[in-house]
């Protein structure tokens, strides 16, 4: 009964031109209050009456960051069922067209600011552009290492301008994003507002303090983030906490090096990692390590990957 009322609950909660709008505006992607304010030409106290009632039936999902609130299309059965629900509007329908091109605005006018923001500040957030590394044959490598479908739930954990999960996009389920940078976010958002890629979302984080349920994702990604922890086997801990028995976590980093400037220039915290290291930090969290793949330049890079046994839970992990 309890599954039948709250079927009842969410079909109704969607059953209002407005809110249909609005659930059709997050499966494209994130989006805060004071957009879609200005992409529905509505008043912020109407749409958040009714961004609350899609909210408490289970349809949307609502991240708070800072002052900003985003809504995204739920995971799970709520969300599935918003997506059907979607998928009966006709593409043609022309309130909803524009809206798709007043998204379309907000989502570059965002993306504009963002860029602004980091020119003014001179921060330079790709890092592997900044190292020179050669991140195409890098994302080769990890397109090749990773099934061609069927991954399921990823997580990107320090997941910068979002380029991991726009990559992946056509083989995962969903994709969430973890950073502790709003400004990193704000590219990424702009990035994920982009066609095919509503299943995927970003939300501010701490990679020691995920915001996340135990078991709850397939592959966990940890991409030029890990020589910047001062307690690396704590972020690894906290990723395996996450996967599902069976899930996949990859660790994309630089080798062990000699360039000691990097600390200096980039506040790297380890100067890369060996194989030996980096099969250390998976084992001692319960992880099957795979051979590492090679990808070599200026700095060599490797791409670790290891499997959460099926056998294994979390709370034995925690245990040992």
């Amino acid at each position: 009964m309890d599954s039948i009322d709250a079927l009842l609950a969410a079909l109704r909660a969607a059953a209002e031109p407005t809110r249909l709008r609005l659930l059709a505006l997050a499966a494209r992607g994130a989006f805060c209050v004071v957009e879609l304010t200005e992409i529905l030409g509505q008043s912020q106290p109407r749409l958040s009456r009714h961004l609350k009632l899609l909210c408490d039936a289970g349809l949307l999902e609502r991240a708070r960051e800072g002052a900003n609130a985003w809504f995204t299309i739920a995971p799970g059965a709520a969300g599935a069922l918003a997506r059907d629900l979607l998928a009966r509007l006709p593409e043609d329908d022309p309130m909803l067209a524009t809206d798709r091109r007043q998204a379309a605005r907000v989502a570059a006018e965002r993306a504009r600011a963002a860029s602004e923001s980091f020119q003014r500040q001179g921060a330079d957030w790709d890092e592997m552009r900044a190292l020179g590394l050669p991140a195409p044959a890098v994302e080769e490598a990890l397109l090749r290492l990773l099934p061609a479908g069927g991954l399921g739930k990823a997580v990107d954990i320090g997941a910068g301008t979002g380029r991991l999960l726009e990559l992946l996009a056509p083989r995962i389920d969903a994709g969430l994003g973890i950073d502790a940078s709003r400004a990193m976010l704000a590219l990424a958002r702009a990035r994920l507002a982009r066609p095919g890629l509503g299943h995927c979302a970003v939300r501010l984080a701490d990679m020691y303090r995920l915001p996340l349920a135990d078991a709850g994702f397939d592959l966990a990604l940890l991409q030029m983030v890990l020589h910047y922890a001062e307690d690396p086997a704590g972020v690894i801990a906290e990723a395996v906490r996450v996967l599902r028995p069976g899930g996949r976590l990859v660790l994309v980093d630089l080798a062990e090096h000699g360039r000691a400037d990097l600390a200096a220039r980039f506040a790297h915290r380890w100067p890369g990692f060996s194989d030996a290291t980096a099969a250390q930090l998976l084992g001692a969290a319960g992880l099957a390590p795979a051979p590492p793949v090679i990808i070599p330049g200026p700095l060599e890079v490797r791409i670790w990957s290891a499997l959460l046994p099926l056998a294994a839970s979390v709370q034995s992990q925690r245990a040992a």
